[in-house]
């Protein structure tokens, strides 16, 4: 990858990031040790000790927890800590290994969450290996990821399926305005019937979760993660096979940008007929889009008009598709329609457009590769991996996605 942002690893950033990673500990290992002893405490009569009707009203009161936030806080507690019926008799954990790991401060309250769900559908006679597997993994894995190898205990265990709700589709009249303002801002307006807005909510919805993977949170407003979604909306619609031809083209948006700022990824862009967009987007898109370089030189002469397809072929993509089955980003789930191609060497620096030099990604972690100190390349098994930055891992271990099923007759 080359990139001509700083990567953020300074001494100051691991040393910080330490830190972080202990107090985390220190906050998860004492909301065990508290769940533990509020179901202790209902073990031995709430009422009788403390006169309150159960052991959430208590924290309510004594911690100002908000009831819904104790409430799951007990909730929680009971399944990862042994407890006692009316009559005396003991209840197991359902997740006492789990239960120790939190503890120990090793757990976050997602990935307890998510180990438990997956426990509580495991039967019983399956659920001690099902948990060693879930926290085995969760050691370098997030939750989301230990979440996928619990569908997939489950898929094993119990195979099941739904079938599909038909409804009776409806031709209602609908409009949209889109107009673009001096500043280089579009403004977009429209009216739909209840069955479009509703498709365009659940597509909007799917797209602008929350991308909480290897990366860090995501601080994105619901208004910002509308507006990326609807971005990576258009590129969906702009990568499909089936988009009508215009003028005797599929559609696309051409871009204009001097070789110099496309090698340096400083300058200014010329998007479209007037917009403006920087040259560090602009070497994002070249790498594999429905946006046409053209890259100019000194005297604005065109050295290289790219063609639609002439960066990464259809046969190439398929391959990708293959190989990658989706974003190849640790963590992240995105299927190969909404990815793009990324070269690990760009293509402006004489990076070949070929299986070794290509990644599958989508639009959100192929800009933060652009921008931060990830890094990927090619394993020598032919796959991709990542080198996270040293402020998240100081041996920066590479990591891989498997969160995309593999093939079924891969090895």
């Amino acid at each position: 990858m080359t990139s001509t942002a700083a990567h953020p690893s300074s001494a100051e950033a691991v040393a910080l990031a330490d830190r972080i990673g202990e107090l985390l500990a220190c906050m998860r290992s004492a909301e065990a040790e508290l769940g533990a002893l509020l179901v202790e405490i209902e073990q031995r009569g709430v009422m009788e000790l403390f006169g309150y009707r159960s052991a959430a009203r208590l924290l309510e009161h004594l911690g100002d927890v908000p009831k819904p936030a104790a409430e799951r806080l007990v909730r929680r507690a009971r399944l990862l800590n042994p407890g006692r019926n009316l009559d005396g008799t003991p209840i197991p954990a359902l997740a006492p290994a789990t239960g120790a790991a939190a503890r120990a401060g090793r757990l976050s309250n997602p990935m307890i969450d998510v180990i438990t769900g997956v426990l509580a559908e495991v039967p019983c006679e399956h659920r001690d290996s099902a948990e060693t597997h879930l926290l085995t993994f969760a050691a370098e894995a997030g939750h989301k990821q230990v979440a996928a190898l619990g569908a997939r205990i489950l898929a094993h265990l119990a195979p099941d399926g739904a079938e599909p709700d038909d409804t009776e589709p409806v031709i209602p009249p609908r409009e949209l305005f889109l107009r673009r303002k001096r500043s280089g801002v579009w403004e977009l307006n429209g009216r739909f019937d209840d069955e479009t807005g509703t498709r365009a909510s659940a597509l909007l919805d799917a797209l602008a979760e929350r991308r909480s993977s290897d990366d860090g949170p995501d601080h994105r407003t619901l208004p910002q993660r509308y507006g990326d979604a609807f971005s990576d909306a258009m590129d969906l619609a702009l990568n499909s096979p089936d988009l009508p031809i215009q003028a005797g083209e599929r559609a696309h948006v051409m871009v204009a940008v001097s070789l110099q700022d496309l090698k340096s990824g400083v300058g200014k862009a010329t998007l479209g007929d007037t917009g403006e967009m920087s040259a560090a987007e602009a070497r994002v898109h070249a790498c594999d889009a429905m946006i046409i370089p053209a890259v100019l030189g000194d005297k604005s002469e065109p050295l290289n008009l790219g063609r639609l397809r002439r960066l990464i072929s259809a046969g190439l993509r398929r391959a990708l598709f293959l190989r990658d089955r989706g974003c190849a980003f640790p963590g992240c789930h995105r299927p190969p329609r909404h990815c793009q191609g990324h070269h690990i060497r760009h293509w402006a620096d004489g990076g070949p457009t070929d299986l070794g030099n290509l990644v599958l990604m989508c639009a959100h972690h192929h800009r933060l590769l652009h921008r931060s100190g990830w890094e990927v390349r090619i394993a020598a098994d032919g796959l991709p991996e990542f080198l996270p930055p040293v402020f998240i891992d100081r041996r920066r271990k590479p990591r891989r996605n498997n969160l995309h099923e593999p093939l079924p007759f891969a090895a």
